[in-house]
């Protein structure tokens, strides 16, 4: 008889509960969303902005020679890939994040690769093809380069960190 008015009990109980309530689910989702967008549009005008500066260093190698040359000069390291198939590739992202959390330089993983292409290869017709096949690794270098947008990506860093994603991750939308 105990178990009947335990399940009765129970029963009871769970209709006076209110249901999980999925619209702040949803809605947590969607403002994610929205932050995403807002800062990868923050980190496109960024770079372009960077790169009509001049201060912009695009490339695994000369984002190496500069870290060497003048570490303290970079305020935003940009690590693009659409995949991790590439194993070269990859432990060259895990040596120059290593540096860039020793020195700490802001870091960001990003996906769009075709997208960066379409922002950064249009910006300088004249610059050679070379240059801009390696959009792998970005260095803003001045930190007045476009500070709100700048900020912007920075904060998204540091609540992403805050979050236990030590290196931040966005995905840029192709256009």
């Amino acid at each position: 008889m105990v178990p009947c008015v335990t399940l009765t009990l129970i029963l009871k109980l769970k209709m006076q509960l209110p249901l999980f309530d999925h619209s702040h689910q949803h809605a947590t989702q969607t403002d994610v969303a929205s932050r995403e967008t807002s800062v990868g549009l923050a980190l496109e005008e960024l770079l372009v902005t960077a790169q009509k500066q001049d201060c912009l260093t695009i490339g695994i190698y000369e984002s190496a020679k500069l870290f060497t040359a003048d570490p303290d000069s970079v305020v935003l390291c940009v690590l693009a890939a659409d995949g991790e198939d590439d194993v070269a590739l990859q432990i060259h992202f895990t040596l120059l994040q290593s540096f860039c959390c020793d020195s700490g330089i802001t870091i960001l993983r990003v996906s769009g690769v075709q997208r960066l292409q379409q922002l950064l290869g249009s910006v300088d017709a004249n610059r050679n093809q070379e240059e801009h096949g390696d959009l792998h690794c970005m260095l803003v270098t001045n930190p007045q380069a476009d500070h709100c947008r700048l900020q912007e990506v920075g904060t998204y860093c540091q609540e992403s960190r805050r979050r236990d994603q030590w290196v931040p991750e966005l995905v840029l939308q192709e256009r």
